[in-house]
């Protein structure tokens, strides 16, 4: 009888139990955003073909697939310049930003100094900025487009480990002094690897603005020859098909900015 009890028991209990989710799949997870987009666009064809809107407001995906096979060599020169403007700038803010944000936990003074410059570099208008670095720079320099890459990707990469840099628990602290380790020991094991998830989501998050950045200082002048530029120059000759073409190309160079950066990121998160 108690043995009866115990089973009803235990039957009872799992069915009372909430139900676990089953994680989504590797296959999935890719399944769904590819079939999302399908969709997207077999809808966005059917509206460009049923005559409701204009072609020069919204090209037809058969149109501007046209242009990307028409055009698709100096897409990838262009996306090579863009993309090469836009690494120096990623580089160039993310070193700055991580050497400034341990600066600024290391010492008072210091973060008072720079929070109040951040908060300004964070709300500068890129598309004031960017004539002003290209007539400063020369027309035919790359330079201004670099810096204001580097800009947008500082303020992410400095808010995030500045954040990350002050997650060290106090109880963290008191064990390597315990252990006598030199501030230095202290800061490789403990602070910097506290920081390093908050370092990396700054630079997931620089490396698509370094892009964009990028891509809006090619568009205000300067050299042609990147995405921004060729963009700016078919829109102006009536080539609407051929300009959302280069949008894909630059689309297609964020992501790949972006999965670059994820990849780095969980490739140092195994060997930590």
């Amino acid at each position: 009888m108690t043995t009866s009890r115990a089973v009803a028991s235990r039957a009872t209990a799992s069915r009372n139990a909430p139900a676990v989710e089953r994680a989504p799949s590797s296959a999935e997870r890719v399944l769904a955003p590819v079939i999302l987009g399908v969709v997207v666009i077999v809808l966005w064809q059917l509206l460009a073909g049923s005559g409701l809107i204009e072609a020069y407001l919204l090209p037809s995906p058969a149109a501007i697939g046209e242009e990307i096979a028409q055009f698709a060599p100096s897409m990838a020169s262009a996306a090579g310049l863009t993309g090469l403007n836009a690494l120096i700038g990623l580089l160039a803010g993310t070193i700055v930003g991580i050497v400034a944000a341990l600066l600024a936990s290391a010492a008072r003074i210091v973060d008072g100094m720079l929070a109040p410059i951040v908060a300004a570099l964070a709300v500068v208008p890129i598309v004031a900025l960017a004539p002003v670095l290209n007539t400063a720079f020369g027309a035919d320099a790359q330079t201004g487009r670099q810096l204001i890459a580097a800009l947008a990707a500082f303020v992410p990469v400095f808010i995030n480990t500045a954040r990350g840099l002050r997650q060290t628990r106090p109880v963290h602290r008191d064990l390597m002094r315990a252990y006598a380790a030199t501030p230095w020991q202290a800061m490789r094991t403990i602070t910097l690897r506290t920081a390093a998830p908050f370092t990396f989501t700054g630079i997931r998050l620089a490396s698509s603005l370094a892009v964009i950045s990028a891509l809006v200082a090619e568009y205000f002048g300067g050299p042609r020859g990147g995405l921004g530029g060729l963009i700016s120059t078919s829109a102006a000759s009536s080539a609407y098909a051929r300009a959302w073409a280069y949008v894909v190309a630059a689309i297609v160079l964020g992501l790949a900015f972006y999965l670059v950066a994820l990849a780095i990121e969980r490739a140092v998160a195994r060997r930590t």
